[in-house]
């Protein structure tokens, strides 16, 4: 049953904030946060790279190298990651998956954010 938050957003493509820090802490998932450069300087999860959505299929393979590295996919509400998953497969990213409501769920659940 504890696992049960996580498989639920596994199956949409998307994590709950608890279950992104499992990923990021047990399975060092990349973080790419999909924001604007404005909006991701305003407060970003510690660690994440900033790649716009615009950007993504001609930025991702040089910002993150291992395809076999669990992706963590943030925007602000969980709208653009869900479309950026798509991408990011297509592109040979096979364990990309969105942040369940954005970064408004991680601020939600008290998680920590960096500032650029």
């Amino acid at each position: 049953m504890l696992f049960w938050p996580m498989l639920q957003g596994a199956n949409r493509g998307a994590l709950t904030a608890e279950g992104a820090v499992q990923l990021i802490n047990r399975q060092r998932a990349v973080v790419v946060d999909i924001r604007e450069p404005e909006e991701f300087a305003t407060g970003h999860v510690t660690g994440a790279r900033n790649v716009p959505l615009n950007q993504l299929e001609a930025k991702l393979a040089g910002t993150v190298k291992n395809k076999s590295l669990p992706l963590l996919i943030v925007c602000a509400s969980g709208a653009r990651a869900n479309r950026a998953v798509a991408t990011a497969r297509k592109l040979g990213y096979e364990q990309a998956q969105a942040l369940a409501g954005g970064l408004k769920a991680w601020k939600d659940a008290n998680l920590p954010l960096t500032k650029a």
